[in-house]
C-alpha cells in the first residue's frame, strides 16, 4: 500500500482512525503540525488520531533506469552536469564577492584620501585665518585718527570720496603737476628710442630655435589649479604669478625659490603686474578689488593698499613708465588711473557709447597712451592725459584677451578668439592677422619681447614669431607644446633678452623654456 500524500511505499505507516488512509508517518506529522487537519478529506486530525502499523522492513524497488547500462550511464550523466553547474553557480558568486569587496576596499581607500584632503585644507584655512587676524581692521577710535592723518598729509582714501549728483564718487582728476611729468617722461623715452639698438646680450634667431621645456615649478595649490598672469621684473629676473587659487605668487627664477605667497584676495586673481622701480607688486582679481603689495627685505610681501573702486571683476592691472601710476581695467566698463604711492583714485573713465566692459589693458611703452581690449571685440586706444578714446579697431571675434605694444612704439598686438592681429599704429590699421587655432581656441596671451624683437603668442600651445616690418613676412620660428595637457595657454612673457619664456598654463605649474646650456638653463643649476 502506498501512502496518502508521497504515493509511495511508506517506511513508517500509520493509519487514520476517522479516515482510515494510510500515510508517511513524518509526512503526516509535518502536516498536522502546520496545518492540523487532514491532507486528504480537510477533516480536524490530531497527532492521536494516527495509529501506527507494524509491517516487516521494505525494501525499495530498483528504480527502472539502474535497470540496464544506458541507464545508469544516463542516472551519471545528469549527476555530472547537476556538479558542473553547481561548480559554475559557485564560481559566479565567488567573482560577485570578489568584486563587492574590492569595490569596499576602493571606498574606503577613497574616503582615506578625502578625509587627508580635508584637513589640509583645515590647516591651510587655519592659517590664512591667523594671517587675517593678524591684518584685522584697526578699532574704529584709531581708525578715525588715522584717516585725519591720512587727510593731512594728501593720502585720501578712495572710500572718503564723496558723491556727486549722479550717485557716483567724484575724482580730483589727473593734475598739471601729473600730466607734465608724464609728459616728460614720454619725451625722455622717446628720445631713447630714436637711439635705440639691439642688445648684442639678446637672444639669436638660432637659439630660439631650439627651445625646449628647462623646468617646471608647482608655485599654486592643486585643488584649485590654473595660472591665469605671469609678469617678469626684467632686471631682477623675478616671475610674478597669478592663480585661480586667489593667491599671487613672487618666485626667483635663479634660485628656483618662492620668495613670498600673496594671500589675501577672496577670488582669482585676474592680472599681476611688477613695478620695476621699487619692490611693490600689483594685482587685480575677480573680487573686484587692485591690491598693491610692498617688498621687504626678507623677501616677503605685504598689502599696502586694497582699492574697491570698480563694481565688477578687474581684468587688467598696466604700471606707467613713471614707476609713480597704475590703471587697473574691469568688466564694470570703467578704467581708473592710481597713484602708487598713496593708492588714490584720481580718475575713472567710463566710456558712454558702449557697455562692453574691459578684458585687457596696457600702457604704450612712453606712457601717453592706453590700450584696452572689451568684451565685445573692440580695442580701444585712449591720450591718458586727457583720458579721451582717440582711436578704435574693430575686426577681432570674441573679447579681446590680451594687449601687447612692441617697443619700438608703432607696432600694437591684440589677441582674441580668432587669433591675433598686429596693428600699426602710425597709419591705425591693422596690417596682419594670426590664426594659428581652430574658431574653438580663443588666443589667450601675445606679448613682444622687450626689444620688440620676437612675439610670442598663446593658445593650445605657444608659438614665437619673428618680428619684421609691415610689408615683410613674420615667420614662426618655434612652436611649443603645452605640456600641461590642459589645451589653455594663460599667459606668456619673455625673460630678460629673451633668454627664456615663461608660460603659466591651466595646471599649477610655472614653466620655463628656453635653450638647454644657455643662460636661462645655467640660472637654474646655479
Amino acid at each position: 500500500m502506498n501512502c496518502s500524500i508521497s504515493g509511495e511505499v511508506p517506511e513508517e505507516p500509520v493509519v487514520s482512525k476517522s479516515s482510515g488512509l494510510l500515510f508517511e508517518k513524518r509526512l503526516i506529522e509535518r502536516y498536522i503540525l502546520d496545518y492540523g487537519k487532514c491532507p486528504v478529506t480537510g477533516e480536524a486530525l490530531t497527532m492521536d488520531d494516527l495509529v501506527p502499523i507494524k509491517t516487516g522492513k521494505v525494501v525499495k524497488p530498483r528504480p527502472v533506469q539502474a535497470a540496464s547500462i544506458p541507464g545508469m550511464l544516463g542516472m551519471f550523466q545528469n549527476e555530472w552536469d547537476a556538479l558542473v553547474l553547481s561548480s559554475f553557480a559557485s564560481e559566479q558568486q565567488l567573482h560577485t564577492t570578489r568584486q563587492e569587496l574590492s569595490h569596499c576596499l576602493y571606498q574606503h581607500d577613497s574616503a582615506c584620501r578625502v578625509i587627508a584632503r580635508l584637513k589640509k585644507e583645515l590647516d591651510e584655512a587655519r592659517t590664512m585665518l591667523a594671517h587675517l587676524e593678524r591684518q584685522a581692521p584697526m578699532p574704529a577710535s584709531i581708525e578715525v585718527i588715522a584717516n585725519a592723518s591720512a587727510l593731512s598729509n594728501g593720502k585720501r582714501a578712495a572710500e572718503d570720496d564723496e558723491l556727486g549728483p549722479d550717485g557716483k564718487k567724484i575724482r580730483q582728476g589727473i593734475s598739471a603737476r601729473i600730466i607734465t611729468e608724464l609728459t616728460d617722461c614720454n619725451a625722455a623715452l622717446s628720445q631713447q628710442r630714436k637711439k635705440r639698438q639691439i642688445p648684442p646680450s639678446l637672444a639669436p634667431l638660432d637659439a630660439v630655435e631650439r627651445y625646449t621645456q628647462l623646468n617646471s615649478y608647482p608655485l599654486h595649490k592643486t585643488n584649485k589649479a590654473g595660472i591665469l598672469s605671469i609678469d617678469i621684473h626684467q632686471s631682477k629676473d623675478l616671475i610674478a604669478t597669478g592663480g585661480v587659487d586667489t593667491n599671487a605668487v613672487v618666485f626667483n627664477r635663479s634660485s628656483g625659490e618662492i620668495l613670498s605667497t600673496l594671500s589675501g584676495h577672496s577670488k582669482k586673481v585676474t592680472s599681476v603686474k611688477f613695478v620695476a622701480d621699487g619692490e611693490l607688486v600689483v594685482s587685480g582679481s575677480a573680487d573686484k578689488t587692485v591690491r598693491v603689495w610692498q617688498g621687504s627685505e626678507n623677501g616677503s610681501y605685504d598689502c599696502k593698499h586694497v582699492l574697491r573702486d570698480h563694481t565688477a571683476e578687474v581684468q587688467a592691472v598696466t604700471v606707467h613708465a613713471t614707476n609713480n601710476y597704475f590703471v587697473a581695467a574691469s568688466l564694470d566698463n570703467s578704467w581708473c588711473f592710481y597713484e602708487l604711492s598713496s593708492g588714490l583714485c584720481l580718475a575713472q573713465v567710463e566710456d558712454s557709447s558702449s557697455s562692453d566692459g574691459y578684458t585687457s589693458a596696457a600702457f604704450h611703452p612712453d606712457g601717453l597712451i592706453l590700450g584696452t581690449g572689451t568684451s565685445g571685440s573692440i580695442v580701444k586706444i585712449w591720450d591718458v592725459k586727457s583720458q579721451a578714446n582717440v582711436a578704435r579697431f574693430d575686426g577681432h571675434v570674441g573679447a579681446v584677451t590680451a594687449i601687447s605694444f612692441s617697443e619700438n612704439g608703432y607696432f600694437l598686438a591684440t589677441a582674441a578668439q580668432d587669433g591675433v592681429k598686429l596693428w600699426d599704429l602710425r597709419k591705425l590699421r591693422n596690417f596682419r592677422t594670426f590664426s594659428p587655432y581652430d574658431e574653438n581656441t580663443p588666443t589667450q596671451s601675445v606679448d613682444f619681447d622687450h626689444s620688440g624683437s620676437y612675439l610670442a603668442i598663446g593658445g593650445s600651445d605657444i608659438r614665437v614669431y619673428q618680428v619684421a616690418s609691415v610689408k615683410s613676412e613674420w615667420n614662426c620660428i618655434k612652436t611649443l607644446s603645452d605640456l600641461s595637457g590642459t589645451g589653455k595657454i594663460n599667459s606668456v612673457r619673455f625673460g630678460p633678452d629673451a633668454k627664456y619664456l615663461a608660460v603659466g598654463s591651466m595646471d599649477r605649474n610655472l614653466r620655463l623654456f628656453g635653450l638647454p646650456g644657455g643662460d636661462g638653463a645655467m640660472d637654474q643649476e646655479s
